[in-house]
């Protein structure tokens, strides 16, 4: 069979995007969950998508293939082709074209009978026309309507179809933005792609050609690996609805199913990555879920208590520091506090306390001096922003004791790496 770029399936695409390109650059020999063919056929098709960023080293295993993109530079992310390589059958392609261009007379309806007579004019006008029966084509019309392409209007047991009004289409500028830094941002791709006129952004890497007035320090790209995902779960929030997840452990490869009630999607401003919160029935506790995890969604029932759980959520929020929700001391709350002292020409520091403290408190004690504190559910993920203060912290207390031992620890292991004296 002839190799195509297009794919059926982006789930299975998605994983080795991830595998090879994101977590680890596993060699061709490393890569043993498929065969060597099926593992040469998705590595043509990435590289038709982003050959322009990938590139290639030696190592002892064989021959490595990472992908290196300079945000500074890259006007569109260009992982959103991966999205736009779905595949497609000649038939649906074909009635596409087809039922747009019927449908397409300003203020005419049709009925099913009507259409089909004008496809069958045109299909007639080949020696060996494809056939569609009356039901495929009442089947893509209703999954236009769905879509909002196509309106239908019931005129006694009769259904008549005719081409919905055009959207106003957003700003340039607004697209570009949402499509960067969103959720499903794919979503702001496909319409830049649909404007008349527009010019394809992700194959133009110089900003200033393309129009692109933004530019980004952090450049969270991969997260649109997981649109399809996060898409599910923003149906079942907003439709109140529970789902089962179908979740993978990358330690030992190995998946589940978990049913949950989805809250919200939060997403870090350090990695980008995106978690869903959900609320686990079976564990009666809201707990984390990494989106780059979840392998597949499905809908299930509506969620009678949804306020309810909400309301929970809402309250727990002002004590997340990041997701976790749990504490790993017997303490239903764990309390940080430390103090920083900074020089004259260091009120920087002050700002950015004040800036990063999140659910967090700051008193400001003296013009250098300031505390902070908190009452968090897992004072351990505080830990690498703590660590940013180092050499300026004058006093700090853990209510956990093993996290403050665990600290002066990794403070006296410092110490002893460089050679200095006072590690005690």
């Amino acid at each position: 069979m002839a190799y195509s770029e297009l794919v059926k399936n982006f789930n299975k695409i998605r994983q080795y995007m991830r595998s090879f390109y994101v977590y680890g650059f596993r060699s061709r020999s490393e890569y043993t969950e498929k065969s060597s063919r099926s593992y040469d056929d998705e590595r043509r098709r990435i590289e038709s998508w982003l050959g322009d960023y990938m590139q290639f080293r030696q190592a002892p295993d064989g021959r490595i293939a990472f992908i290196s993109i300079d945000s500074r530079r890259a006007a569109h992310n260009p992982m959103y082709k991966a999205w736009k390589a779905k595949s497609f059958t000649d038939g649906d392609i074909t009635l596409h074209f087809l039922l747009f261009d019927i449908l397409s007379t300003p203020g005419k309806i049709f009925s099913i009978k009507e259409i089909m007579n004008s496809l069958d004019g045109y299909l007639a006008q080949f020696k060996e026309p494809r056939v569609f029966d009356v039901s495929t084509v009442r089947k893509k019309l209703n999954e236009y309507a769905a879509e909002g392409l196509v309106n239908v209007e019931k005129r006694g047991r009769t259904a008549y179809y005719s081409r919905a009004d055009d959207v106003p289409v957003p700003c340039v500028d607004v697209l570009n933005y949402f499509s960067e830094v969103m959720p499903c941002g794919v979503i702001g791709s496909f319409i830049l792609d649909g404007q008349s006129g527009q010019v394809r952004q992700e194959d133009r890497e110089d900003r200033e050609e393309s129009g692109q007035h933004f530019a980004f320090k952090h450049h969270y790209i991969t997260g649109t690996l997981d649109s399809q995902v996060l898409y599910e779960l923003f149906s079942a929030i907003r439709e109140r609805r529970g789902v089962a997840l179908e979740t993978v452990n990358r330690d030992s490869d190995r998946t589940s199913e978990t049913r949950v009630i989805p809250l919200r999607i939060m997403i870090s401003v350090q990695s980008g990555r995106q978690y869903l919160m959900a609320y686990v029935p079976a564990h009666q506790k809201i707990t984390p879920f990494r989106a780059d995890n979840i392998l597949s969604v499905s809908h299930g029932e509506i969620c009678e208590n949804y306020d309810e759980l909400q309301c929970t959520f809402e309250g727990m929020r002002p004590h997340l520091w990041g997701v976790s929700t749990r504490s790993r001391s017997n303490q239903r709350m764990e309390r940080v506090e430390f103090t920083i002292r900074y020089a004259d020409d260091e009120q920087y520091i002050r700002e950015r306390l004040e800036r990063e403290k999140r659910c967090g408190t700051v008193e400001h004690i003296d013009e250098n001096t300031s505390r902070f504190t908190a009452d968090v559910f897992d004072a351990w993920e505080m830990i690498p922003w703590i660590r940013t203060f180092i050499c300026r912290i004058t006093d700090i207390h853990f209510s956990d004791s093993r996290l403050e031992e665990q600290f002066w620890q990794d403070i006296r292991e410092m110490y002893a790496l460089y050679g200095l004296e006072g590690g005690n």
